[in-house]
């Protein structure tokens, strides 16, 4: 029986290793399971090592070696706990890796003339704890009409004071656009920047398939200009608001700082102002068109069909493009941070490559751009060494661009 148990353990943990290291990318029904598991062992990977130790000393203790399979088992959680501490040493890579993206598109601008308070290393250690103190948080605040869905937190320095004017940061959640809620994603990343003096909103939208497209990016856009009309009662600066999402929400960050103040996007609130001051899209989709293909035979076009778009793409192109950020390039865009893991499965780098390649052909701004390796989906929703790293650089990227630090770019140069 421990000879059974430890050649599943064995095949499961280096399975569970494979899929933290390579990026499988079809076939299509395997791709989510395959996801969550190379999130799970990957950004936990000195966990999934201390447990696989602790099995094969059990293993040992009750004799599972002296039966071929339980000798193979071992032998296979050993190989297993070698390849996650390589995993482990990539992921230490990426605050070198982010400092890297940082300096080559902003140069000397990437060194902000504030101080910022790293993110504390000993949190990777306790991943799904997330330290409030010193953050006040202000719960289910209207900005539009529709119940729960229009409902936005604020997060704050525990100290604030109304009259203060601290920079903004809205944030998006992410969730394909037909789940989610504002309460589950960003978190280490909202409550460090509060702590660091920021005023951090973080909103529900609207979700399909009950609510089509643009339901989504309009509530997006009705957030921004409720930010900036009532930020300031909450401590906040309605000159400087920035926007990031991660995922779904990425899509719509981006799509909101590449279409500001438009009135397709903000009916019955055209004249309102919905300009943002930074983006920051974090393994967003950028193309819902997979116009140049890059997808492959893996597009998004079903699933959007079935639960997002009001029309199939082959019936209504200009509104599947319209709510695509890569055709929305532009001279005056704001200074961007696209952030994008090399393993994520479900929106591949090559297409953030591109969108990034686009911007930076038209855009007077720079355009940072880090793709971590061994990074996948979903992986800042907690604490974890590449969560620290994004954190950190995020707070460094916002600074330098609330400071002035981010240098205009002459047109057309990258």
């Amino acid at each position: 029986m421990s000879a059974t148990v430890a050649l599943v353990l064995g095949i499961l943990a280096v399975l569970g290793t494979l899929a933290a290291t390579v990026r499988m990318r079809r076939p299509a029904p395997v791709i989510f399971p395959v996801m969550m598991t190379s999130w799970l062992v990957g950004e936990l990977a000195v966990f999934h090592v201390v447990a696989q130790l602790a099995a094969v000393v059990v293993l040992l203790i009750v004799g599972a070696q002296h039966h071929t399979a339980g000798a193979v088992g071992i032998a296979l959680l050993v190989l297993s706990a070698v390849g996650l501490a390589f995993v482990q040493r990539r992921a230490t890579g990426a605050t070198a890796l982010f400092d890297r993206a940082l300096h080559d598109a902003l140069g000397d601008g990437a060194e902000p003339a504030t101080e910022i308070e790293p993110f504390p290393p000993a949190r990777a250690w306790l991943p799904f704890w997330f330290d409030r103190t010193g953050v006040e948080t202000i719960r289910d605040i209207a900005y539009g009409e529709h119940p729960v869905r229009n409902r936005l937190d604020v997060h704050r320095p525990a100290d604030t004071d109304v009259t203060d004017r601290r920079p903004v940061l809205l944030f998006v959640h992410g969730g394909a656009w037909v789940i989610g809620n504002k309460a589950q994603q960003g978190l280490p990343m909202l409550l460090h920047l509060a702590r660091q003096g920021w005023v951090c909103v973080t909103i529900n939208y609207r979700l399909g398939p009950r609510h089509r497209w643009p339901a989504q990016i309009i509530d997006v856009k009705r957030a921004l200009a409720w930010v900036h009309e009532h930020i300031a009662e909450y401590g906040g600066d309605p000159t400087f608001v920035a926007v990031a999402g991660a995922s779904a929400g990425g899509h719509l960050a981006a799509l909101a700082a590449l279409t500001p103040n438009e009135p397709v996007f903000q009916p019955g609130f055209e004249s309102a102002d919905t300009s943002v001051s930074a983006c920051i899209p974090i393994y967003a989709p950028f193309d819902f068109t997979n116009d140049v293909g890059l997808r492959g035979r893996a597009p998004l076009r079903r699933f959007l069909e079935l639960l997002v778009m009001p029309a199939k793409l082959v019936e209504d192109r200009d509104r599947w493009q319209q709510a695509s950020p890569l055709f929305h390039p532009r001279v005056d865009v704001v200074p961007m941070f696209v952030i994008q893991g090399s393993l994520d499965n479900l929106v591949w780098r090559e297409e953030s490559r591109h969108f990034v390649d686009t911007l930076r052909g038209v855009s007077n701004s720079p355009v940072v751009y880090a793709e971590i390796p061994g990074a996948q989906h979903a992986f800042d929703v907690f604490n974890s060494v590449r969560c620290r790293a994004a954190v950190d650089a995020i707070a460094r990227f916002l600074t330098c661009v609330r400071d002035g630090r981010c240098a205009t770019l002459p047109t057309g140069d990258p």
